[in-house]
């Protein structure tokens, strides 16, 4: 049997990386990492990576490129927040303007609550039981 696998990285994409940055740094709080200008911003999260990339400038690669990284449309992401500290990034959303667009009581005590970034990703903070009774 193969080693167990974990989320080493994510994506999300946008043409506005000064609004993405302005966001993600700003009221995510997340601390960048590097950025190339009109390109990318790489912002660290705990053990992993949040990866923003300009479409326009990611869906084609040259050759002896990493490859392409396009993609268009709505992405999501789901950060883990412990139970105790949900009611604090509800507040933290709040106080920077940020439009909650659902919260979920989930059948299994989990919670979740729904918002979307500046290019309109959907991202969601959720405790961490949301997936405890998946099935083997």
């Amino acid at each position: 049997m193969l080693p167990s696998l974990r989320v080493l990285e994510t994506c999300l994409y946008t043409d506005d990386l000064d609004a993405a940055f302005d966001f993600y740094s700003g009221v995510l709080e997340l601390k960048l990492h590097s950025r190339a200008e009109g390109r990318h911003l790489f912002f660290h999260c705990g053990n992993g990576m949040v990866l923003i990339f300009n479409p326009a400038e990611t869906e084609d690669a040259a050759p002896d490129e990493i490859p392409a990284h396009g993609s268009s449309g709505s992405e999501h992401v789901c950060w883990a927040v412990e139970r105790a500290d949900l009611p604090q990034w509800r507040a933290r959303l709040e106080e920077q303007g940020v439009e909650i667009e659902h919260e979920q009581r989930w059948g299994n005590g989990a919670q979740s609550i729904y918002f979307r970034d500046p290019a309109g990703n959907s991202l969601e903070f959720a405790t961490p039981r949301l997936w405890e009774n998946d099935p083997d």
